[in-house]
């Protein structure tokens, strides 16, 4: 093949590549622009039989009565905190395990990293009534405490920092050692430091877990002082119906925090996901 053929095979692939991925795009969209469009339409329009973006006129009337529904503000507020908080103190936690997962040599440390990262596959329902019962004993019940603990320990999180870790040579480690950096200085001021993509990456992962998590935080929390908008967004389906419009206008308010968080930080993002665990150990 000459290269002349191997250049047009080249753009033939991308321009593929390019179509797929915009019918993709268009398909995970769809949904979006329905909910935006329905939040903006009168109640009385949402369901009928024709199908149309636009209704007879454009109301906010959906997004008041959303608003007024239930404390919004509060249950926004607290979605955000839990979120904040969580992501915070899960990339902490994950950090320092996967630095000693990835750097420390002790014995037997690759078996309990397998025993530590085979608990991915116990589902939540399995462990959600003795986590309940502990948290019922330290008086936790309904508190932030038992919203935000409980999560911050994510073997997710664990692996894939572990693979981040991994990618950086080991060679900048020792010549850090020979300078007379301490292990926590090495961790905070070069490991920390070369590995924003990962933690940028877990971050994410993190705090949109959170901030769409509906059954902990159902079971977890009794007054309105600590649920978050998940929960109030299940006010809007009663038992003889649901109120379309008011909750497609509470969903569109409620996913604005989340894309403006990836927005910051999609380049990480990116990045991140593309790392492997091809470096020095």
């Amino acid at each position: 093949m000459t290269h002349k053929q191997e250049a047009y095979m080249k753009k033939k692939r991308g321009i593929v590549s390019i179509v797929f991925i915009s019918i993709i795009a268009v398909i995970f969209i769809i949904p979006l622009i329905y909910m935006v469009s329905t939040s903006l339409k009168p109640k009385s329009e949402v369901l009928q039989n024709t199908v149309s973006l636009i209704g007879s006129r454009i109301t906010t009337e959906n997004y008041e009565r959303a608003w007024n529904a239930f404390p919004f503000a509060r249950y926004m507020f607290n979605s955000i905190f839990v979120g904040l908080a969580t992501t915070a103190l899960t990339v902490f936690t994950s950090a320092m395990a996967a630095y000693a997962f990835a750097r420390l040599k002790f014995k037997g440390r690759d078996k309990v990293f397998f025993v530590y990262l085979s608990t991915l596959m116990v589902p939540l329902q399995v462990t959600i009534i003795p986590l309940y019962m502990i948290l019922r004993m330290l008086g936790w019940h309904d508190s932030y405490a038992a919203l935000i603990v409980p999560p911050v320990f994510s073997a997710f999180g664990v692996f894939m920092l572990r693979q981040s870790f991994l990618t950086i040579p080991a060679e900048v480690e020792e010549a850090a050692k020979i300078d007379g950096c301490s292990r926590v200085a090495i961790f905070l001021r070069i490991i920390l430091p070369m590995s924003k993509p990962g933690l940028a990456s877990l971050a994410i992962f993190t705090f949109v877990n959170s901030w769409k998590s509906f059954f902990w935080p159902l079971i977890v929390t009794s007054s309105d002082k600590y649920k978050t908008l998940p929960i109030g967004l299940y006010a809007f389906s009663g038992q003889y119906g649901t109120d379309w419009s008011a909750l497609m206008a509470a969903t569109a308010i409620s996913i604005i925090p989340g894309v403006i968080f990836y927005i910051f930080f999609q380049k990480s993002l990116v990045e991140g996901i593309s790392l492997t665990g091809m470096g020095g150990r």
